[in-house]
């Protein structure tokens, strides 16, 4: 794949990894579509991405009408080879006290918006026989950081969902990538935003609300350089670099506290296997002889 010039359409490009990754794909000489909630805010980086040959289309990741954008695309000339689903972002609360406008705010956003864009790309890609999916994932996904509940479930519902996806789409030679991010250098640090409810008096001094005094602190210090991250992410979508040999994997950890997350969640399973190993095994139904 290394050698063909191909058309992406990445979500959340204003800043953080969806504009890296945009950089990265335009430096490799392909056409990016690059989308943003509201491109006017941006119009530098719109400018930008479309005098290297690009385009900068409105994407409200959120909108029930999100899928309306790749087909109009497609309809107009478009290919979509890549879609990338990076759009993002955190409401830091308990799980009891999150608010239900919380809470489907944030799976709009990273489960029920990409997986609109999914389904939407999916006909073209499969008739053309070729295509990959990137879904963007976090560790929180795999260690159960508190205060991020509903970002780590969201997370985690569409790295499901994407192992699945893998397998209905590959007689069509459509690959699937989940991306399990770290800590980076993006601007979530400055710009957290805590639920709106009240922390109640009885989280008072447990981890939960030492945590969002720790990202409200600003002394956060993420040791992951985001266009460094998506540099890596583009050879392997393209197959050169520290990609190539490596075009069929479904899976890329990106950030060095990623090797600590994932060995942990590693130790997890494994735990669970030992101690019930034995009640595991033995609770099937018993077939008479």
């Amino acid at each position: 794949m290394g050698s063909k010039k191909l058309t992406w359409l990445i979500t959340g490009c204003s800043s953080g990894f969806g504009l890296s990754l945009t950089r990265a794909a335009q430096a490799g000489g392909h056409r990016v579509i690059a989308t943003s909630r509201n491109p006017s805010r941006t119009p530098d980086l719109v400018a930008e991405v479309e005098g290297k040959g690009g385009k900068w289309v409105q994407l409200d990741v959120d909108s029930a009408e999100n899928s309306d954008v790749i087909t109009k695309l497609e309809e107009g000339g478009e290919q979509i080879d890549v879609l990338v689903n990076n759009a993002g972002g955190s409401i830091y609360a308990p799980i009891e006290t999150s608010t239900d406008e919380e809470i489907r705010a944030q799976m709009e956003t990273m489960y029920f918006g990409p997986l609109r864009l999914i389904r939407a790309v999916l006909p073209h890609m499969r008739q053309r026989r070729s295509g990959v999916i990137v879904n963007m994932s976090s560790g929180a996904s795999l260690d159960g950081i508190p205060t991020m509940g509903v970002y780590g479930g969201a997370k985690a519902g569409l790295d499901a969902l994407t192992k699945i996806l893998a397998k209905e789409v590959a007689p069509f030679k459509i690959r699937t990538l989940t991306v399990v991010l770290g800590t980076f250098n993006t601007n979530m640090p400055q710009s957290v935003v805590l639920g709106k409810t009240p922390l109640p008096d009885d989280y008072k001094g447990t981890v939960t609300e030492q945590i969002q005094e720790l990202l409200l602190s600003g002394k956060i210090k993420p040791n992951g350089d985001k266009d460094k991250a998506m540099q890596a992410l583009y050879q392997v979508v393209v197959g050169e670099g520290e990609g190539e040999g490596h075009e069929t994997e479904k899976l890329l950890p990106l950030g060095s506290d990623m090797t600590l997350r994932l060995k942990g969640a590693k130790e997890y399973l494994d735990h669970a296997l030992e101690v019930f190993d034995s009640v595991t095994n033995s609770v099937d139904v018993v077939v008479d002889k």
